[in-house]
């Protein structure tokens, strides 16, 4: 069963522990940005109509070593997820071939 395009966002609060927020996005209207704020901190955004949620520079300060191992860290996951989908549409299309 497939559901229509949709946007998840849960708040999970426990005593005692962190507030845990998660945002799922199950939807092709996701919108991707980055740019940089003022000159000196890189910018990541992802939203769509329900949710918005960005990503930046620890403290929104000047970027650190921890700051480029994040981004690369970006960069590699969106890789991997580039060549899934890739893979996945190929193989589900001819699945979709095969059984019409």
């Amino acid at each position: 069963m497939s559901l229509g395009p949709y946007t998840y966002v849960t708040l999970s609060i426990v005593p005692a522990e962190t507030p845990r927020l998660i945002v799922s996005f199950h939807t092709n209207e996701v919108r991707v940005r980055a740019h940089v704020i003022d000159e000196r901190r890189p910018y990541l955004g992802f939203s769509t109509p329900e949710a918005d949620v960005s990503v930046s520079t620890t403290g929104g300060g000047p970027v650190t070593d921890a700051d480029l191992a994040l981004a690369r860290d970006i960069y590699s996951a969106a890789a991997h997820y580039l060549a899934d989908c890739e893979r996945l549409h190929i193989e589900q299309s001819v699945t979709d071939q095969t059984a019409a």
